[in-house]
């Protein structure tokens, strides 16, 4: 049954999807990000969903008794699978050129998923963590809130058919106690299991819910309410979150109540005399909130790809273009894709016929893309065998190995080996392992992100002034005690020393960017790193792995993928002695010297070095680094090694591994 329009309502679709263009988008404004709480349009979007299904819902049960759910689900199937195919067709295209094996498999698996209405578990059980950088490059992350939508609107009309029938005078209570559950859940995952809190829907249920609480008012009520002040307050809460807030805060949780009530406020108040309800209803409002799904569905895999290709990296000339392109294809989308399908007129056998030939199409696709590992055989074979990310490539590995989940490996050997530092000795992990097997060893890994072995020490977010979840004091107490329990044990140190200690060729602290710190002084780090080891060193031999060498203003895995799999003559020019570069030699040791004097300083007869740089630099080109050669890429990034550059390191690694225990 279909309820009064209302403009107003379109005009905060405009809003919401705004936020969440902008947010992805990464304008850059007096250098800091804008719209930091962007991402709270798709929050709106729920209570907006909420509101206008159960409206639907209840309307027909209150004035016939009955539900149709064929009808209901051909509405639904009309307004959200034929834009969404056609999104997902049109970019496999780009997908073939530009994406890497890996991620055209993670692509394809995305995609099956969302056809699946199950994007957002595929995302979770994958780690990846929304607002990452890494998850910028996932054409389809976004299609996590859809799955949330599709299965509301799978289970929601069940359940209130259920409860119409057997408890019909507690419709209200029932759907006020759904609401408080899951407010009360949503608040408690958001601080102890973050990631699942934000891809489920039993932690976004109460939002959808507060648009059907409101449904259900207007209907038994046959008005809503009439206040010329509120809705002014609603806007302001909802343009408020979306300045103010940001990633590194608890959401959704209680605090994501505000911009919820806001919209809630509008919602219900709003109404011809009062001037949001004039604003929300411009043309040009109530236009891009027609268009606001389209728009939904084509901003991302737009921005991911541009980002990919390097379109976007830091313009906001360029980023403002992409918006403008994204609405423009979506108003195509819109015209001659949403209006036709959703016109009554066109017999839904004809619907059905039309998206099997797509769904049919898709899922074929999509599982030959899988099954043929990402096609590895559109790029060079150098590039076939060192592909991308090692934690991505050893994700099997790194994902229970990584970021503070400590594993451990071939635990019956007498001899013990233990890894400690951040994501940059986190790629030795997986050749180390093997390695452990074959030289019988035991091997245990203790590493994570931007995170030094500094006891006694917070990491702490620049941008958010907050204490890293993971990072702190507690963990290193944790880990320096597990350390010093047994003895007789190798264990090894490594990092990007760089982000750590005050590099005192950079003149003053302020000039030392980085986008976190450690609570206290570059000097108590440097303190605190010294005092551990050399307490841990009295009944362990320590390794330290000194600085190995990066860039940043080379990324050969990604100026190698970026080149078109079909122009192999280009890549081949490319991988010549003569761009095995990154930075100088000269430049590395100058850039590095403070902390080679730092790791000289710790004195012990148990202490170990070995050193990375020898094997890169100054080598077949004189004061020069290299970053591949015309058979193996040794980084993954500009920073990280790949498994390849990692091997390497590891050779050195197991030759001091091999001379500690033969004395010993």
């Amino acid at each position: 049954m279909n309820i009064k329009y209302r403009p107003e309502i379109d005009g905060l679709r405009a809003l919401a999807v705004a936020s969440v263009i902008l947010y992805h988008a990464q304008l850059n404004i007096f250098n800091d990000f804008a719209f930091k709480g962007g991402f709270i349009g798709v929050d709106i979007f729920f209570v907006i969903s909420g509101y206008l299904i159960t409206s639907i819902i209840l309307r027909e049960l209150f004035s016939t008794k009955i539900l149709s759910l064929k009808k209901f689900y051909e509405r639904r199937v009309r307004r959200i699978l034929p834009a969404l195919m056609i999104v997902m067709i049109f970019t496999l295209p780009f997908a073939w050129i530009f994406l890497i094996p890996n991620s055209f498999i993670e692509y394809s698996k995305s995609i099956l998923y969302s056809l699946g209405f199950g994007s957002n578990f595929f995302f979770y059980f994958l780690g990846q963590i929304y607002g990452e950088e890494s998850g910028l490059l996932k054409p389809f992350l976004h299609t996590w809130s859809l799955s949330i939508e599709e299965q509301f609107y799978i289970l929601f009309p069940v359940l209130i058919l259920l409860i119409f029938k057997y408890f019909p005078k507690y419709l209200l209570f029932f759907l006020i106690l759904f609401f408080i559950l899951s407010l009360i859940i949503s608040d408690y995952g958001s601080r102890n299991y973050p990631s699942f809190n934000f891809y489920t829907i039993q932690s976004r249920a109460w939002e959808i819910l507060a648009g059907s609480i409101m449904a259900y008012y207007e209907i038994k009520l046959g008005r809503r309410g009439n206040n010329k002040f509120l809705p002014s307050i609603g806007l302001i809460l909802i343009l408020s979150s979306i300045f103010l807030f940001n990633d590194q805060m608890f959401h959704p949780s209680i605090i994501t109540f505000l911009p919820i009530i806001g919209v809630c406020f509008i919602i219900w108040f709003s109404n011809k005399d009062e001037i949001i309800f004039r604003i929300l209803s411009s043309k040009i409002l109530v236009g891009i909130g027609l268009i606001s799904y389209s728009l939904y569905l084509w901003h991302y895999p737009i921005f991911a790809f541009s980002r990919i290709i390097d379109f976007s990296q830091g313009s906001n000339l360029e980023k403002i273009l992409l918006i403008i392109f994204t609405i423009l294809i979506s108003i195509l989308t819109y015209l001659y894709v949403e209006k036709f399908y959703r016109n009554k007129k066109i017999n839904f056998r004809t619907i059905l016929i039309h998206l099997s030939i797509a769904f049919i199409f898709l899922i074929f696709a999509n599982i030959t893309i899988i099954n043929q590992k990402g096609f590895k055989e559109r790029y060079p074979s150098i590039l076939q065998s060192s592909f991308g990310n090692p934690l991505i490539k050893l994700k099997k590995f790194l994902v229970p190995c990584h970021n503070n989940q400590e594993c451990e490996f071939n635990e019956k050997a007498i001899k013990k080996v233990v890894i400690v530092g951040d994501s940059h000795v986190a790629p030795l992990i997986y050749d180390l392992k093997n390695r452990s097997i074959k030289n019988n060893f035991g091997f245990k890994s203790s590493t994570y992100n931007g995170c030094l072995f500094f006891p006694g020490m917070n990491k702490v977010n620049r941008k958010t002034n907050k204490i890293d979840s993971k990072c702190t004091a507690e963990y290193f107490s944790e880990l320096e005690n597990n350390l010093l329990i047994i003895e007789n044990k190798i264990i090894i140190f490594g990092g990007k020393y760089l982000n750590y200690f005050y590099n005192e060729v950079s003149k003053n602290e302020n000039d030392f960017k980085n986008r976190f710190l450690f609570q206290g002084t570059f000097k108590n780090n440097e303190s605190s790193f010294k005092q551990s080891l050399k307490k841990i060193a009295k009944n362990n031999k320590i390794v330290i792995i000194y600085p190995i060498p990066f860039s940043l203003d080379i990324d050969v895995p990604k100026k190698l993928v970026n080149i078109l799999p079909k122009k192999k003559d280009e890549i081949e020019k490319f991988l010549v002695p003569e761009n095995y570069l990154t930075t100088s030699y000269s430049k590395f040791i100058e850039e590095n010297s403070y902390i080679f004097k730092i790791l000289d300083n710790i004195e012990d007869k148990n202490i170990f070095r070995i050193y990375p740089h020898t094997l890169f630099c100054d080598t077949l080109v004189k004061d020069r680094c290299l970053t591949h050669d015309n058979k193996d890429i040794y980084y993954s990034d500009n920073n990280h090694l790949s498994l390849e550059g990692a091997k390497l390191v590891n050779e050195l690694l197991i030759k001091k591994i091999d001379e500690i225990f033969e004395k010993n």
